[in-house]
């Protein structure tokens, strides 16, 4: 149930996109605050005003707004499950919103425990409710090995998400796995330019790269996020749309990967973190004490006109002050 990016591209392909291009900005702003659960209540008096909780967005029908651009709020739940129910309901409403503004909706998945936490769009009442015609799904990362390989995030997202729903299948854009890194890197990209060329994918007028809908995004325990990992020069490329990696410190060693100027360009991102081995790369990237230097690279991840939400739980959140 795929698409290889070299038969979505196979029509002729537009030059290179040209515009303007911003190295991605790493300050980031303050982050509002508030747990889920019976008692919800505020984390840190310093905050900004709080949005309204996950199961209260949206409670007339509308899309979470995109407003208060490149803040980042955090969610905490006390139960997966009840994280689950709040993101396919995120989920669903800027399926909506999107579908009906652009006729499209563009989402951009992750691997790990990302998948599993999207168990519930596969159920009553999105199963039925959501348009599913109109999503194109990309990866933000995918590992250079075949389509079938219990490694491939493609094979996850299929058996856990792809395979429940009724995604047209030439909208499913995996890698082509015939080809090297360098080879599906660069293929993944040409297919990216042909997309925005057509219309499906938008562009931002502020960076000059492509602004998908909404990125579902993970974390590793060491704050990795895509196949951008910590002192790894690939965290500085900014002209690239798609690289590859050949060393991954995170075995297997080849794999391709969204450049932070893209995943910064996103209109939404939901970065799902779960679990007490996760507690401290998020501690340092929630943390009111951050610094320039050493960043993380969930701590590069600052929307350039868009809305960040951290979907957490409690053990995730185990070593933050004031939780």
């Amino acid at each position: 149930m795929s698409t290889s990016v070299s038969a979505a591209a196979a029509a002729a392909f537009p030059p290179p996109l040209t515009g303007r291009r911003q190295q991605p900005a790493y300050r980031v702003p303050a982050i509002r605050r508030r747990r889920i659960g019976s008692r919800p209540h505020l984390l840190s008096s310093s905050a900004q005003p709080l949005f309204l909780p996950a199961a209260a967005m949206a409670t007339d029908g509308a899309a979470p707004a995109a407003s208060d651009a490149g803040s980042k709020k955090l969610l905490i739940f006390d139960a997966e499950e009840d994280l689950a129910v709040s993101l396919a309901k995120y989920t669903a409403e800027l399926s909506a919103k999107f579908a009906a503004e652009r006729g499209a909706f563009t989402a951009v998945l992750s691997g790990g425990s990302l998948i599993k936490a999207l168990r519930k769009l596969t159920e009553p009442p999105y199963l039925d409710s959501v348009d599913w015609s109109k999503w194109h799904v990309f990866w933000v990362d995918e590992r250079v090995v075949p389509k079938d390989h219990e490694d491939s995030n493609y094979k996850l997202a299929l058996d856990g998400f792809l395979s429940k729903v009724p995604i047209p299948t030439g909208q499913v854009y995996a890698i082509n796995d015939a080809l090297s890194a360098e080879g599906a890197a660069d293929d993944y990209e040409t297919c990216l330019k042909q997309l925005v060329k057509n219309g499906v994918i938008a562009m931002s007028a502020a960076t000059g790269f492509p602004k998908f809908d909404l990125m579902l995004l993970g974390m590793g325990p060491d704050g990795h996020i895509a196949s951008l990992f910590p002192g790894h020069p690939l965290v500085n490329e900014n002209q690239k749309w798609v690289t590859y990696i050949k060393d991954s410190p995170k075995p297997p060693p080849e794999r391709i990967t969204f450049t932070f100027p893209v995943i910064n360009s996103s209109a939404y991102i939901a970065m799902v973190v779960t679990g007490a081995g996760k507690a401290g790369a998020v501690q340092k990237a929630l943390s009111d004490k951050q610094t320039s230097s050493d960043l993380l690279p969930v701590e590069m991840a600052v929307l350039q006109d868009g809305e960040f939400t951290w979907f957490t739980d409690k053990e995730a959140v185990s070593m933050l002050q004031n939780k």
